[in-house]
């Protein structure tokens, strides 16, 4: 039997006369999220260097708070499955004194009934008509102009305003001057999942084939020239694009339930919605690059974003301050300390309901993994963020919405 051949691989040259470094912004850090930063600073095409936010943690591909730069390559497991996951935040003109002496349960149930919440549940009503209707058709026209093959998910447009469980929320705040602020946080639900999940085994076969040795099979990435990177990226902007339709659509009709629980027309301010799980071309250090942020918001100065705090804990509005090291980028909440399992060993719902005192929610065993507890302090994040951004609204949570 003759030997196997290996296939040719596309030529990536190395971009470095040495490794790029790691750059921590993160006063308290696990060894196992500072060896996933380097594992993957090992890569060839890695360019100027990776950068670990105040957030950052232990993830599948690249640790949650990771920001790096590649040329003429992607790495699909880096960006995640929930592509283009992050927040949207609306400030309204509404104070505090206008939600005084007023069930906030209302508003959650209102919520709760016009958003559906929790992995698999989507939208059963027809979209003709809708706000939804619209969105839907944008996306049906990207898809067929950019050849992104929809198949896999044949129900993608109910999937469009809803929830998901987990992390994701919706939340009632309000700022240091008792401004009332409507905060969001989702992606691109189940046909972001199965875009990802296609094109992470599309780049581990790729690998395999051309027998590329990897610090993990999680790294294993696209090289450009091949018609499986140009696929990942036109998969990969749709993915994006529906994650940003899906807050805006879900956003509307929480101004709404909000509408009609206050009797008054919502005001907006300000509305703000970015990405923090995703990829995007910019310039770094001399060089046009594809920049990943896998948990981590892009903070170019002039740019505002949202921080979450955990379930419970403030949230931060801010401005970017284009800080060169940390690839203009900033932390995309307050991170895991405790996995989902470690948190429900350890808490009850009695604990949960502790730390939400004087918060709406639904009381449960459902949520007791996102107690505060399970996450790092948010605060000492912000002081890690201090050279990354400047915080303009501190917010504390009155009413809080979650899947399961």
């Amino acid at each position: 039997m003759s030997p196997r051949r290996r296939s040719k691989a596309p030529t990536l040259r190395n971009l470095h006369t040495r490794r790029p470094k790691v750059e921590i912004f993160a006063t308290v850090i696990e060894q196992g999220t500072i060896d996933q930063a380097k594992a993957l600073a090992s890569l060839p095409f890695v360019y100027p260097h990776v950068a670990l936010m105040p957030d950052a943690h232990v993830g599948m591909g690249s640790a949650v708070g990771t920001v790096f730069g590649t040329i003429d390559a992607v790495i699909p497991a880096a960006v995640g499955v929930d592509i283009g996951c992050g927040m949207i935040g609306v400030r309204t003109t509404f104070t505090a004194a206008d939600l005084e002496g007023r069930d906030l349960t209302q508003l959650r149930d209102a919520i709760e009934a016009s958003i559906p919440l929790s992995p698999g549940n989507y939208n059963d009503w027809a979209l003709a008509g809708t706000t939804a209707d619209v969105r839907t058709r944008e996306l049906s026209t990207l898809a067929e102009a950019t050849g992104v093959d929809l198949s896999h998910s044949p129900k993608w447009r109910q999937q469009l305003g809803s929830l998901g469980g987990g992390n994701h929320f919706i939340e009632l705040c309000l700022d240091e001057e008792d401004t009332v602020w409507m905060f969001l946080h989702s992606g691109s639900r189940g046909v972001g999942n199965k875009i990802a999940q296609q094109h992470i085994r599309a780049a581990q076969e790729h690998c395999a084939k051309h027998w590329i040795r990897l610090p993990n099979a999680d790294l294993a990435y696209l090289v450009a020239g091949t018609p499986e990177f140009d696929s990942y990226l036109a998969d990969l902007a749709w993915a994006q694009r529906f994650a940003w339709l899906n807050r805006e659509e879900m956003m509307d009709r929480f101004r709404a339930a909000l509408a009609d629980f206050l009797g008054a027309e919502v005001v907006e301010q300000e509305r703000i919605n970015c990405h923090h799980n995703y990829t995007v071309k910019e310039d770094h250090y001399g060089r046009n690059v594809w920049v990943t942020r896998k948990g981590a918001v892009r903070a170019a100065e002039g740019d505002s974003a949202l921080i979450p705090g955990s379930m419970g804990t403030a949230s931060y509005v801010v401005d970017g301050r284009g800080y060169p090291p940390s690839l203009a980028s900033a932390p995309h909440g307050a991170g895991r300390r405790l996995s989902r399992t470690q948190a429900r060993a350890a808490y009850t719902a009695e604990d949960l309901a502790e730390r939400m005192t004087g918060i709406v929610y639904r009381p449960g065993n459902a949520w007791v993994d996102e107690i505060p507890d399970a996450y790092k302090d948010i605060d000492q994040v912000m002081v890690d963020a201090e050279p990354l951004v400047k915080v303009r609204h501190r917010l504390r949570q009155v009413l809080n919405v979650k899947g399961t």
